[in-house]
């Protein structure tokens, strides 16, 4: 048995293989811009990284020079860093520090959504209501809910605790948020 030149061989090789590349390209021609696309902006990508390297490496060969000085980077006047305020600022003894008084605030708003109120609000709202306070919202710990929590626990509720739990919201805290999600789930559990 005689054997084929291995330049024939080769050349067979790359007829089967440009054969069975045009069986696959009606599958790859759509493909093919996107793939071109995102080759080109990985590429210049990699080449923005490589100059930026050898920007650096340049920065700290030239700041190394003795006879090359470098400018002192100036701080904008409104730029302010914690860094700035970490020491406080000294009184004498007849002076006074002039700090404004802060109201804790309730969590408003898309805040509202997520957050639990500071634990001050949270205890004049039981002591406004403490005696009009239905069994239902000691029993979920309805005052301690954050919305999402809320809406987990809605669907096991019956149709009267639900009602039960707006009209309480309604005369406590009437979060518009809270108010519209057990508006919403009456509507949906009347309707089934």
């Amino acid at each position: 048995m005689t054997r084929v030149p291995f330049a024939a061989r080769v050349a067979a090789g790359v007829v089967v293989t440009v054969v069975e590349e045009a069986r696959k390209l009606p599958g790859t021609a759509v493909t093919f811009p996107m793939t071109v696309v995102s080759e080109i902006l990985a590429g210049s990508m990699r080449l923005q990284q490589q100059v930026t390297a050898l920007a650096i490496k340049g920065d700290e060969a030239i700041s190394s020079l003795p006879l090359v000085a470098t400018p002192a980077q100036e701080q904008p006047s409104w730029a302010v860093f914690d860094d700035d305020h970490a020491t406080p600022p000294s009184l004498n003894d007849d002076e006074e520090l002039d700090v404004p008084d802060h109201e804790p605030v309730a969590a408003t708003g898309r805040f509202a959504l997520y957050s639990t109120p500071p634990a001050d609000v949270e205890e004049e709202v039981q002591a406004e209501t403490s005696t009009a306070r239905p069994e239902i919202v000691d029993l979920v710990d309805y005052d301690a809910l954050a919305l999402a929590q809320l809406r987990a626990r809605l669907r096991t509720l019956s149709l009267d605790d639900l009602e039960t739990l707006l009209d309480y919201e309604a005369d406590s805290r009437a979060r518009p948020p809270f108010l519209t999600m057990l508006e919403n789930r009456i509507t949906t559990a009347k309707a089934k």
